[in-house]
């Protein structure tokens, strides 16, 4: 739904005020074909085919009963795969089938896509944990790296230095939280809080409004970490006190927290596209034009409409939570009436036909019992110990 309204503004925006997102100029067009066609034509054509391909096998390989978020997953991913390989063996053999458009978005954008599955897809699907995930993420970009000839010891070393630092830096967050929560629940604090909050009035609609506000407010100041490790312990035992499904509130508040990589002053999204955005005025390297260079301040208003959206979602999650509680719809289609616990059958004398014990054979395997059973109190010399 988040990127549906991302995507609904885009539009929007392009079809009412075009000069804001201008297309891109006829000099920049360099994937045009010899005829001058654009090559849109063929990537289209790209896309039935994948789409064909993913509807076909599901239909093919899953039975009824599979969930349909399983596979979706697996489906777009055979489509996905039909379309690489197929713009890889057109270009491989130069069959001359698919523009340069349509091969140049197939390399570019697959790759990224199937690294994203790695870690994600495998996730849905319950095929590996979250860190499991991130291995396998970890090791797709390593075989982009090699299958892209950019893979050095230097880039090794600097990825290596990323991740020991950020792991360093979530560590220490985690620590000083911690030491916080100990502190905090020492005095009490806690119990304040949760008698303020239960509090509220409007009960946990007025709760619901003041966490959201808190939260959102606290994100122009601090992470998404700080957020999670510090503020969430202390807002969710009071949402549970007040009936609040945890999942739903958990989701709610993660919509919210996203904004704090949108907004001034500490957004990671701004810092990001500062750091590739040019500062001043420069030549274009296609178009040999002047282009008038990104200010802070047009990144920091053109943050906006974003963040609004994200207020928008927001409102939504808490209007119909049955976008986030679809989960507690699917019923059990197992009755428990219907279950059947079978045990093995008990070996019994005379069973696998052979025939029961006689009453002489059962009188004399007593008697042997309590022969064995004397025989092992029997003295070195033979004889039963005396009783003393």
């Amino acid at each position: 739904a988040l990127a549906g309204l991302y995507a609904l503004y885009t539009m929007g925006v392009s079809v009412l005020k075009p000069k804001w997102a201008p297309a891109l100029p006829l000099e920049a067009r360099t994937l045009r074909e010899p005829s001058g066609a654009g090559g849109t034509r063929s990537l289209l054509i790209l896309t039935i085919v994948a789409v064909v391909a993913a509807v076909a096998f599901a239909k093919w390989y899953f039975p009824a009963e599979t969930p349909t978020d399983e596979v979706i997953v697996i489906a777009t991913t055979v489509g996905t795969g039909v379309a690489f390989f197929s713009a890889v063996i057109n270009h491989l053999l130069k069959f001359g089938l698919l523009s340069r458009l349509a091969e140049r978005v197939t390399f570019v954008l697959i790759p990224p896509l199937a690294l994203i599955f790695l870690v994600l897809g495998t996730i849905f699907l319950g095929v590996a944990t979250p860190t499991e995930g991130g291995a396998m993420g970890a090791s797709g970009a390593l075989i982009m790296a090699v299958a892209r000839r950019r893979l050095s010891w230097k880039l090794l070393k600097q990825a290596m230095d990323t991740t020991a630092k950020l792991s360093t830096f979530v560590v220490f967050i985690l620590i000083g939280a911690r030491v916080f929560s100990l502190t905090f629940y020492a005095v009490n604090g806690h119990v304040w809080v949760e008698h303020l909050l239960s509090g509220l009035p409007g009960g946990q609609l007025g709760f619901l409004i003041v966490v959201n506000i808190l939260i959102f407010f606290l994100a122009f100041f601090l992470d998404f970490f700080e957020l999670s490790f510090i503020v969430i312990p202390l807002v969710g035992p009071v949402a549970d006190k007040l009936g609040i499904d945890l999942i739903w509130f958990g989701v709610l508040l993660g919509v919210n927290m996203q904004t704090s990589f949108m907004h001034p002053p500490f957004g990671f999204a701004l810092f990001y596209l500062r750091s590739v955005a040019p500062a001043k005025d420069y030549v274009d390297k296609i178009t040999k034009k002047i282009t008038a260079g990104v200010t802070t301040g047009q990144i920091y208003w053109g943050a906006v409409p974003f963040v609004l959206i994200q207020i928008i979602m927001i409102g939504l999650v808490i209007a119909v939570p049955q976008m986030v509680m679809v989960y507690k719809a699917k019923e059990s289609t197992v009755n428990p009436a219907t279950i059947q616990i079978q045990l093995p059958p008990t070996e019994t004398p005379g069973a696998a036909g052979q025939p029961a014990p006689t009453e002489q054979q059962e009188q004399q395997k007593e008697t042997d019992s309590a022969q064995s059973l004397e025989d092992l109190f029997k003295g070195p010399g033979g004889t039963p110990p005396e009783k003393k």
